[in-house]
């Protein structure tokens, strides 16, 4: 009897897949537990295992197929499962439906073996006349992906977008494929109609054989219909201020090789950066609030997402109950939840819940921006370069490593002085970092 492999849950309010690709073929032999098939969603690559041991009988979704959670995609046949990863697999059975033909054979690249190419990926090697071997693949155990081909079709290297980290997902910008520019506008009513999209328009005969017209990937639509719901929806207002870095670095300095000596993990900037937020959370709690419906609902703990950079874009894990943790815990989570992202190992649940974000563009060389919120929530903080500038110290002009913050807020939740009052707490908090160490 044939036992059915279906779409498994995905997440809250995740109803469909993409098919990435299938690990193995019709015919090959599967150990229970083992993974046969990649999916793709909006924000992570989840790997389906076998349901039970025995032979693959049939694939009836292509990579490429969207699919819905619970949806028919294979199934396997009774026999034994493969004694050893080298055993030769029987020829298969004939099938109980259709099967479908297995993905490309793995190619090399400069890690060794890798998976198949992604199905997009392979298609536009084939038009273009690329050999995979001249791709190193930046996806999970080497594979090449779309993204891949586009860059050695693209060089020199593309520059490097600001990320936004709203909606856990600003992305760093791919060669050829020009990500979505944000552009502060005023907020439409909430009950007004989504526009239809504006027409493209016209191009020259010329121009038009030097373009390339790539698909959206989920992931991009994703971010572009979330950044926009969060523009239309909340009355965003962004508050600025700067704060001297000396006393941060200057600590930092001190102790980083001790620190990581003892608690094997690196003292960065983001560890400081979430303890400030944490303890401006507790004087202004309206900046961790958010709106439902006719109500305001106050989160009495502190989920901080904290954006990572990752190939595929940027993703925002949440650093869930920050406000019980110390610097060290902090460090220790941000590095684990930074080598998931990495590794395209991420989970739903570690990018769900959170209450405040922090988006890092200082990583990238911005000076200043205006963050979009991270919808429902009602602030984001945005860190920025460090650079030496002249200020006044004391009635003497001194040169300090400064940087701009900037708080984007939702102003129906959060007043102008609560704003301010907010970036203040965390400049404070900063300049003077014991504070944060005794919790003052």
């Amino acid at each position: 009897m044939a036992t059915d492999i279906r779409v498994p849950a995905l997440g809250e309010s995740v109803t469909e897949a993409t098919i990435g690709q299938w690990f193995k073929k019709v015919g090959d032999i599967v150990a229970a537990d083992e993974p046969v098939v990649e999916l793709e969603t909006d924000k992570v690559t989840i790997e389906v295992p076998a349901p039970s041991a025995g032979v693959l009988e049939a694939i009836s979704a292509n990579p490429g197929d969207t699919v819905n959670v619970g949806a028919l995609i294979g199934a396997i046949g009774e026999g034994a499962a493969a004694p050893a990863p080298k055993a030769e697999a029987p020829k298969a059975a004939e099938p109980a439906f259709k099967p479908e033909p297995a993905p490309p054979a793995p190619v090399k690249n400069g890690n060794g073996a890798a998976p198949p190419p992604a199905p997009a990926a392979a298609k536009l090697m084939e038009e273009k006349g690329i050999a995979p071997a001249e791709i190193n693949g930046s996806g999970k155990r080497g594979q090449v992906l779309k993204e891949d081909v586009l860059a050695a079709m693209a060089k020199p290297a593309p520059a490097v977008q600001m990320p936004s980290a709203a909606s856990g997902s600003a992305v760093i910008a791919r060669p050829a494929v020009e990500a979505p520019k944000v552009v502060a506008a005023a907020p439409a009513p909430a009950a007004a109609p989504a526009p239809a999209p504006t027409p493209r328009a016209p191009v020259a005969v010329a121009d038009e054989g030097r373009e390339e017209r790539v698909k959206m990937t989920r992931l991009r639509q994703t971010i572009a219909r979330r950044l926009k719901d969060a523009q239309n929806t909340a009355a965003m207002l962004t508050t600025f201020n700067e704060v001297d870095m000396k006393p941060v670095m200057d600590l930092r300095a001190s102790y980083k090789d001790l620190f990581e000596k003892k608690h094997g993990v690196k003292l960065g900037f983001m560890g400081f950066f979430t303890l400030a937020v944490v303890h401006a959370l507790r004087d202004v709690p309206n900046v961790n609030a958010e709106i439902d419906g006719d109500d305001l609902v106050y989160k009495n703990y502190a989920h901080i997402g904290v954006a990572v950079g990752t190939d595929r874009g940027l993703v925002v894990p949440v650093v869930r109950d920050a406000d019980k943790m110390g610097i060290v815990q902090i460090e220790k989570e941000i590095a684990r939840l930074g080598k998931l992202a990495r590794d395209g190992q991420l989970a739903m649940a570690d990018m769900q819940g959170g209450t405040f974000t922090i988006s890092n563009g200082g990583v990238y060389g911005s000076l200043m921006s205006t963050p979009i919120l991270n919808a429902p929530q009602s602030g984001i903080l945005g860190m920025h370069k460090i650079q030496d500038r002249p200020v006044v110290v004391g009635g003497q002009i001194v040169v300090r490593p400064m940087m701009y913050l900037a708080l984007s807020y939702d102003h129906r939740v959060v007043d102008g002085k609560e704003a301010v009052t907010f970036l203040v707490r965390v400049k404070e908090s900063l300049e003077a970092p014991e504070r944060l160490v005794l919790d003052l």
